[in-house]
């Protein structure tokens, strides 16, 4: 189950472009609290501590209670808005939850058995189609990851979401069908040599046959 994070924050007594970068110059990053038909609490946080949440892997399927006036705040973190070239964060959106609401978050897969995999074993590669599944689950239970076992696959083979075994309580996001979540296919050395073997073959089929030189001379030697 994923862990509880706590962040403490500040109120933001502006809004605006202007104010967001006031606020940022002091190593905060504005941020938004909305849901259960309450009013948008607009706060900042330190960059520091985001940061560090962040480096984690799963902040976005972690409850994080965040500190601020009035008390501690449940939320669930919607998004998170990143410099497109220094990858800082800008802006955070949080959605309040209960304890035990019902939440959309997306998983991390982890994949495990890959020395039990014969596609492996003969120098396939995994061609992973989604790395995260859309989940709905309990706020109070939610998964760190999703474990999705490779016994047995093969050079040629699909894993579908119906080979996986979910946490219990959570439920796919998608039920309209059964989709891909990853493949197993041939190296590029594989494909190479079977393209090369191909060629081979086509070559030796499409060459004339050349009479052995002295069978013909050998037959008239003999007629006279």
């Amino acid at each position: 189950m994923s862990e509880q994070l706590t962040l403490s924050a500040e109120m933001r007594e502006r809004a605006g472009k202007g104010a967001s970068r006031a606020v940022r110059r002091t190593g905060r990053v504005p941020a938004v609290i909305y849901g259960q038909k309450q009013e948008p609490l607009s706060i900042h946080v330190e960059e520091k501590a985001l940061v560090k949440m962040l480096s984690t892997g799963h902040f976005m399927n972690s409850v994080v209670m965040i500190d601020v006036a009035g008390g501690p705040t449940r939320t669930l973190p919607k998004d998170v808005q990143f410099h497109p070239v220094t990858d800082r964060p800008l802006h955070v959106d949080f959605l309040r939850i209960a304890e035990h609401s019902t939440v959309t978050v997306n998983v991390p897969i982890r994949f495990v058995g890959e020395d039990r995999s014969r596609g492996i074993k003969r120098g396939g590669v995994l061609n992973a189609v989604r790395h995260e599944l859309e989940l709905i689950c309990d706020a109070a239970s939610i998964p760190d990851e999703v474990e999705i076992d490779l016994s047995g696959l093969d050079i040629g083979d699909s894993l579908h979401f119906s080979h996986v075994t979910l946490p219990e309580g959570a439920t796919s996001a998608i039920t309209d069908r059964d989709f891909t979540i990853a493949t197993m296919v041939p190296s590029s050395g594989m494909k190479m040599d079977a393209e090369d073997s191909a060629a081979e073959a086509a070559a030796e089929a499409a060459a004339p046959e050349v009479p052995v030189v002295g069978e013909d001379q050998g037959d008239e030697t003999q007629e006279g």
